[in-house]
């Protein structure tokens, strides 16, 4: 069994009369994240650190936001195309593990709800995902309030392929050797 790890980072910066959606929830407020999809943190870093483990790049060269295709994408449907691509490449995920980093909301209460959203588009159980929220203590834009910030590793298993069967030439004769005629 082979095992292989991905480590995922994503920050975008708060801005007014924008949707927040974190770990797949829209969160009600007056600001959300800018980007060119729906910009959620915590799914972008969930998928750079896939992506990472499948050794396939990042985001950005998968879902380029250069692509009009994207515009307000949702980020569960981006990691659903990853997930689909992850297991035609023979990998299953084994566990996620993020910190959410963000001075408001506070991500404690949403933790079930993204669960229940993202476990079964990753296909582990609710233990196999872990979300963590933190403040940045008032320090830098995160601490400010203008930014949130998101760090995911992830953990996957190679499934091993198996391998055909070749099928047995019949024998084309017996060698018997000189005659005894």
């Amino acid at each position: 069994m082979k095992l292989r790890i991905g480590l995922g980072y994503d920050l975008h910066r708060l801005v007014e009369r924008r949707r927040l959606v974190l770990g797949g929830l829209s969160i009600p407020g007056p600001r959300g994240l800018a980007g060119h999809s729906d910009a959620d943190v915590l799914v972008h870093a969930v998928i750079d650190a896939l992506l990472g483990a499948a050794g396939e790049g990042d985001i950005g060269k998968l879902f380029p936001d250069t692509d009009p295709a994207f515009k307000n994408a949702r980020s569960i449907d981006l990691l659903a195309v990853v997930m689909k691509n992850l297991r035609l490449k023979g990998m299953k995920v084994l566990h996620v593990d993020t910190v959410v980093v963000a001075e408001k909301p506070a991500v404690g209460p949403l933790v079930a709800g993204m669960k229940k959203i993202l476990c079964p588009i990753l296909g582990v159980s609710r233990d196999g995902l872990g979300i963590k929220g933190k403040t940045n203590e008032g320090i830098g834009v995160i601490g400010k309030g203008k930014a949130i910030a998101c760090w995911a590793v992830a953990l996957v298993r190679e499934i091993p392929r198996r391998q055909k069967k070749r099928p047995q030439n019949p024998p084309v004769g017996r060698f018997r050797g000189p005659s005894a005629d």
